[in-house]
């Protein structure tokens, strides 16, 4: 016997016309990409809003009269720092481009599934600019190896918050039951 869902019909794990066979919703695979493009798009402004700021930060430090005393050894970090800190704002800012580039030709689940994609790239960019950019203040902050032991504790904080603990979740079962709700972002439900 089949999960029973909250409408009482049994679910023997076909397909049923206007039911998802993934999240257990009503919905069509249109209505479905566009409820995921919705929930990625608020993912995206508390990221993007983050990497903005922290990026506008990165590119004004070489402005400051004290950049010019820096240490070989930081402006090499500053310089990665930077790189990484444009390729986060690519990854986080592509999914905007992808959508726009092709809205109107009926390829919404593939732009979401993409999308998506490149939200999760564009996090474990935004990892290591976090951790560069910690790098090169603690630095210049202390002038010792403590700043590395910092960096290495916020380094395995960010882990934890950002990847471990979401993953914990999933391995725990806290999610919802097999057949019922939208697994991940990227469409491909896991088997529970």
């Amino acid at each position: 016997m089949g999960h029973i869902p909250a409408d009482g019909s049994e679910d023997d794990g076909t397909a049923r016309p206007g039911v998802h066979p993934q999240s257990g919703r009503r919905e069509t695979e249109e209505e479905r990409a566009d409820r995921r493009w919705g929930d990625l798009l608020q993912e995206l402004r508390v990221a993007q809003t983050g990497v903005q700021i922290l990026f506008g930060f990165l590119l004004a430090v070489v402005f400051q009269p004290r950049f010019a005393d820096l240490s070989t050894t930081d402006r090499n970090i500053y310089v990665v720092t930077v790189m990484l800190g444009s390729a986060t704002a690519a990854a986080l800012i592509g999914p905007v481009s992808y959508h726009r580039l092709l809205t109107g030709r009926r390829m919404k689940p593939q732009t979401v599934t993409w999308a998506s994609r490149m939200t999760k790239l564009g996090l474990g960019l935004l990892f290591c600019t976090m951790c560069s950019t910690l790098l090169l203040i603690l630095r210049v902050a202390l002038h010792n190896v403590v700043a590395l032991w910092l960096v290495g504790a916020m380094a395995l904080w960010f882990l934890a918050c950002w990847f471990v603990f979401p993953l914990w979740a999933i391995v725990r079962g806290d999610g919802p039951q097999p057949g019922r709700g939208d697994r991940d972002g990227d469409g491909r439900g896991t088997r529970g």
